[in-house]
């Protein structure tokens, strides 16, 4: 029993806590950033307002995650982030194809848990930062309304990932809130704030559900009445629900932050109101079995603060992939800017421009100019609003926030302050590292020296020397212009075989397109084209380059659209190689090609893009002279997915290997520490967190079962029932030897053996 006689005053329970890195903000940036910095031996304490982790992506708000892939609707080519933020999504794969957001939720918890050196404190929100002195974070405080305990606590570095950045701002770092002028980063695409507004607002999102039995609606008093009458009404499908909603905006003209309950209660109005139009305005006779099922309480919040560091990413960063020397992250998600009034709005619901390929981060946008050991991460990194338009997406987010954790580790390790990393003496060191994790920073060549497997002779016991696809009996009709993606050299001139089928007497025009810069997957260059008159029924066309492309490069086989013509495809899959089309993607405003208006500097060009599986098979073509690009020297290159250069950076074992070797030899007997594989996980793959659910629970390209040997033919590991696309294999005690070999087992029939890198580490 506990007993208390009155007091003057009480003091709630205050808990002291020390950390190397503190992470302030649950989202994904911060879940990511935490693991990074824990799994490279800091201790951390993640402290987040909510009660459960994921922010936007959590169960609470129900927006699915999305980076460089864009749905699948852009020429990002391999593009899905790396490293950790895949290993996640994978592990959504695997246990909730079916996109349950409550799943997600627990993916992502039990990723925290499982980190014995991460100190999670939930439902706790900072709301005082103490300084050593003006550039210096000592300590932050925050309270947990569900233990009613106070929490101090103090590190040399600290990570705001909050989403409006409450450390920074407290702690008095130079933030941007709202549109710059065009003319100070010489941005087209910055809007004009009277007409378009300063910010992007608030989400709302609901879940409606069938009873089997008709089901009566009365709105609640303050919903709105006049549902029918707004513009963007015309968007809303019966079976549209959760983050397809994503219209339902509203508070970009008001401040995002301190008037974000006012901004909720409006969403509130127009959900309620929206679902009385639909219940009971008899243009939906569909929704009388429907109840709604779930509201959400809080909303998705697109922007506030901005905060600046030593750069500033703008539009040009994006739209001509600027190189950086510093760069730890890669974005792709269109420039996307939303009209301020939201639902209310006049314009449309978002006007998205897209780059023509992924662009780089640079490192010097996740730190505070102002504050020595404050890192940035999520939305509110250094970049103006336009820029913003493309950065603020979760899984871009992620990605720079694995940087931030990792550098976090570096500085602890070397008592380095975050802007000392970013000279070109220590930032080398965290690139490496990052790639080591499978970050996949384009455009940089590193050299791991500790890496002694491209010291070994390497024999395997195939390697495909690919001359094209083995033909299915299933037919595509050519209702978009569809291409097979090739890796081709420059200079040289190829012959492809095709069988098509001609429902009547037409042509059909074969073009091969490829890219105009290395930097992207953009097919903007038409090397050559034949056009063929065709007979009614099957038939074999042949066409020969009579121009040779000038680089090596990804190149485009296409077939032009033709609705009285089909071809054939293969059921064949292979690492590197793939299908795209010329087609429609609304949801990233993607109408087959971008034309922007003149003066806003962004390019215009065709979109192809690829089906989600079971669809997007291979064209069944065959070429008269064999490409060699997926032999042994691509499992120590460096590079863990094919590049915009042309490279496929896969070893692929013939399709009759059922059961391919890797031997690693040594003159010398190594000790052997640590090995680290990397398998194909079909980086196109969208692999949306929650809501559009996939079809598969695993990626058929990824290695299920192998075995390692010994020089002695002694199994030092075996795994069964891989399904992530890094294994890293770690030895209590070394092992002592001058062979490695390595046994795959083949899965599917159609689906070779395929190893992007192996690293092996003393």
């Amino acid at each position: 029993m506990i007993k208390k006689k009155f007091e003057t005053i009480r003091k709630t329970k205050t808990a002291y806590l020390k950390a190397d890195l503190v992470v302030v903000g649950g989202g994904l940036s911060g879940v990511c950033s935490a693991i990074t910095a824990s799994r490279s031996g800091l201790k951390v304490v993640l402290i987040q307002d909510r009660p459960v982790l994921g922010g936007n992506a959590s169960s609470e708000i129900r927006l699915w995650a999305l980076g460089a892939t864009s749905h699948m609707g852009n020429n990002n080519r391999w593009a899905r982030e790396g490293g950790l933020i895949n290993e996640i999504l994978i592990e959504n794969l695997k246990r909730n194809k079916e996109g349950n957001p409550l799943i997600f939720d627990t993916v992502l918890l039990e990723k925290v848990y499982e980190e014995k050196n991460i100190t999670l404190l939930l439902n706790t929100a900072v709301y005082e930062v103490k300084k050593n002195n003006d550039r210096n974070i000592k300590s932050v405080t925050g309270f947990c309304s569900q233990n009613s305990t106070t929490y101090q606590v103090i590190a040399p570095l600290f990570c705001d990932a909050s989403g409006d950045g409450i450390v920074a701002f407290i702690a008095g770092a130079s933030f941007r809130m709202g549109s710059e002028k065009s003319e100070e980063f010489d941005e087209g695409f910055a809007p004009n704030v009277e007409d378009y507004g300063n910010l992007l607002g608030h989400s709302l999102y609901f879940y409606t559900k069938d009873l089997g039995k008709p089901v009566s609606y009365s709105a609640p008093s303050f919903a709105i009445k006049n549902a029918g009458e707004l513009p963007r009404i015309r968007n809303y499908q019966l079976e549209d629900q959760g983050c397809k909603l994503w219209w339902v905006e509203y508070g970009g003209r008001l401040d995002t932050i301190h008037q974000s309950e006012d901004i909720k209660f409006e969403l509130w109005k127009v959900i309620y109101g929206l679902w009385d139009y639909v219940k009971n305005s008899g243009k939906f006779p569909d929704s009388e079995n429907l109840t709604l099922e779930w509201v959400g309480t809080i909303p998705g919040k697109r922007e506030s603060r901005r905060f600046e560091g030593d750069y500033m990413l703008s539009q040009k960063d994006i739209v001509e992939q600027r190189p950086q020397y510093d760069m730890v992250a890669v974005g792709g998600w269109a420039m996307d800017l939303h009209p301020g009034d939201g639902i209310y709005s006049k314009h449309n619901s978002c006007t998205q421009w897209h780059g023509k390929g992924v662009y780089g981060i640079p490192y010097r946008c996740y730190y505070s100019k102002d504050l020595d050991n404050l890192f940035l991460a999520g939305r509110i990194i250094s970049a103006s609003h336009v820029a913003f338009g493309s950065s603020r997406v979760m899984l871009t987010c992620a990605h720079g926030a694995q940087a931030v954790g990792k550098a976090a580790s570096i500085c602890i390790q070397n008592n380095l302050l975050p802007r000392e990393i970013a000279s070109k003496e220590h930032i080398k060191k965290l690139q490496l590292e990052l790639n080591r994790d499978g970050q996949s920073i384009p455009h940089l060549d590193l050299e791991d020296q500790a890496d002694i497997a491209k010291e070994a002779s390497i024999v395997v016991t195939s390697a495909l020397n690919f001359n094209g696809f083995k033909a299915s009996d299933d037919w595509q009709h050519l209702n978009f212009s569809t291409a097979q993606l090739l890796p081709l050299s420059g200079d040289v001139s190829y012959e492809f075989e095709i069988e098509v089928d001609a429902l009547e007497k037409t042509t059909l025009e074969v073009v091969l397109k490829t890219s105009s810069l290395g930097t992207h997957f953009t097919p903007d260059v038409e090397v050559d084209k034949e056009t063929y008159q065709l007979v009614y029924g099957r038939q074999k066309i042949r066409f020969k380059t009579k121009i040779a492309q000038v680089h090596s490069h990804y190149s485009y086989f296409c077939l032009m659209k033709n609705d009285q013509v089909k071809v054939r495809l293969s059921d064949e899959r292979i690492s590197g190689l793939m299908t795209v089309q010329n087609k429609v993607n609304r949801a990233v405003s993607n109408f087959g090609r971008q034309d922007p208006p003149k003066g806003i500097n962004i390019d215009s060009f065709e979109f192809w893009t690829p089906e989600r599986r079971p669809k997007g098979k291979n064209l069944a073509l065959t070429l008269k002279e064999s490409l060699c690009v997926f032999g042994v020297e691509n499992l120590v290159n460096g590079k863990t997915r094919p590049d915009s250069e042309g490279n496929t950076n896969v070893w692929v074992a013939d399709m009759n290997d059922k059961e391919p070797e890797i031997l690693f030899k040594w003159r010398e007997p190594e000790n052997i520490n640590k090995i680290r594989l990397f398998f194909d996980s079909d980086y196109d793959n969208a692999l949306e967190s929650i809501l559009l659910g996939h079809p598969e629970d695993t990626i058929p390209f990824t290695v299920s079962d192998y075995t390692i040997t010994d020089g002695d033919g002694k199994i030092i590991k075996e795994v069964r029932g891989n399904y992530q696309a890094i294994n890293t294999i770690e030895f209590d005690n070394s092992v002592f030897t001058d062979t490695l070999k390595f046994k795959f087992s083949k899965k599917m029939d159609h689906v070779p053996v395929s190893v992007f890198n192996i690293s092996i580490y003393n």
